[in-house]
């Protein structure tokens, strides 16, 4: 895949140099909050953004998400497991999942992304 198209939170401050509107712009309001809460230091819970550029690729691919964009999203799953001890599905010890939609810039009512 030539583009990244998911970061883990810790990976969001760093990718983009410290870079507010950059990485707003790619990671999408929440996506650059939890990136920058995340390096601050504040107890923020292990966890991943899928790009801005994705939801792009998503409408270029016929509203599909992609063979490449699938397998790192359960890669990036498979890696929280890892870090948290926890199976997602599992009924056990379930690692449980909080998934958000944001965009580059805020749209009050948009539920398209």
């Amino acid at each position: 895949m030539s583009k990244k198209f998911l970061y883990l939170f810790k990976e969001g401050h760093d990718a983009f140099g410290g870079d507010q509107t950059t990485m707003k712009n790619t990671l999408g309001g929440k996506g650059a909050g939890l990136a920058e809460m995340t390096h601050a230091g504040m107890p923020v819970p292990q966890g991943f953004t899928i790009t801005t550029e994705a939801c792009t690729q998503y409408y270029a691919d016929g509203r599909q998400i992609n063979d490449e964009i699938t397998a790192d999203i359960f890669e990036h799953v498979k890696g929280l497991e890892k870090i948290t001890g926890k199976t997602f599905g599992d009924n056990e010890n379930p690692l449980l999942v909080s998934v958000r939609s944001g965009a580059r810039q805020s749209m009050p009512g948009m539920m398209d992304t």
